[in-house]
């Protein structure tokens, strides 16, 4: 199908220097298409990047579809630490993996956002994908909310220097007040496997591919944003409520 659209296109791009005809055979469109491509090599590059607008278009449409199907468990998901203004006009999500740098930097952006505007709320997706030391953290931060600690344990997790694993986590945990015996028992709630099976989840379905992601409004943010951006998109998503 692809091969098909990608030399209908470059006879489209071409038309002028192809013969009218009703309908051309395999071996003769494959004929037209080369001679076209021989006389005429800048079509490719210009049919490659008509054929990429075009898939691009398309997965954007797709993800705003599933944005707004998904909305209300991005939003409202019981099962997702809130921090920020709980009942904020503006939630942010934020997909992060505690082992990513970029999202240590991102986290001081967002502290930032929630300092500057106490009226909005972030909504934390853990999606931890960086190996064995991630899941450690995040199953440790989720189950952290039954001491009611999440806040002080997710924030010494993302100032952590070095790389996470279970010694450093567990050491941290401690740090931050934590009954360590009790967390270890508590990583292993099924609403933490939950939680993060549906992070994984939402990630895909939104085409998010890495560590930080955002979604704000209507806006699906992958990648680290500044706090003026973050700003601003929060302004416009504040707009349009």
């Amino acid at each position: 199908m692809l091969r098909h659209s990608f030399a209908a296109l470059v006879l489209a791009l071409s038309a002028a220097a192809v013969p009218a005809q009703a309908e051309w055979s395999e071996e003769e469109l494959r004929e037209l298409v080369l001679e076209t491509i021989r006389s005429n090599p800048e079509i490719v590059m210009e049919a490659v990047a008509i054929l990429q607008e075009r898939e691009e278009a398309a997965q954007a449409e797709q993800a705003k579809d599933i944005l707004s199907q998904q909305r209300v468990l991005l939003e409202t998901d019981p099962n997702a630490p809130v921090l920020g203004n709980p009942d904020g006009d503006v939630t942010v999500i934020e997909f992060f993996d505690y082992n990513c740098p970029y999202c240590k930097r991102a986290g001081e952006e967002v502290t930032a956002l929630i300092e500057e505007d106490s009226n909005v709320r972030i909504v934390y997706r853990e999606w931890p994908i960086l190996g064995e030391g991630s899941v450690v953290a995040s199953r440790a931060a989720l189950a952290s909310r039954a001491q009611g600690k999440y806040e002080e344990f997710h924030t010494a997790l993302m100032t952590a220097k070095g790389r996470l694993d279970e010694k450093s986590v567990f050491k941290i945990a401690k740090s931050a007040g934590l009954d360590v015996d009790q967390l270890r028992t508590d990583m292993e709630a099924p609403e933490i496997d939950e939680h993060i099976a549906t992070s994984h989840r939402l990630a895909q379905s939104l085409g998010f591919s890495g560590t930080p992601s955002f979604v704000i409004g209507d806006e699906l943010v992958p990648g680290m944003v500044q706090l003026p951006t973050l700003i601003d998109m929060v302004e416009a998503a504040r707009d349009q409520s």
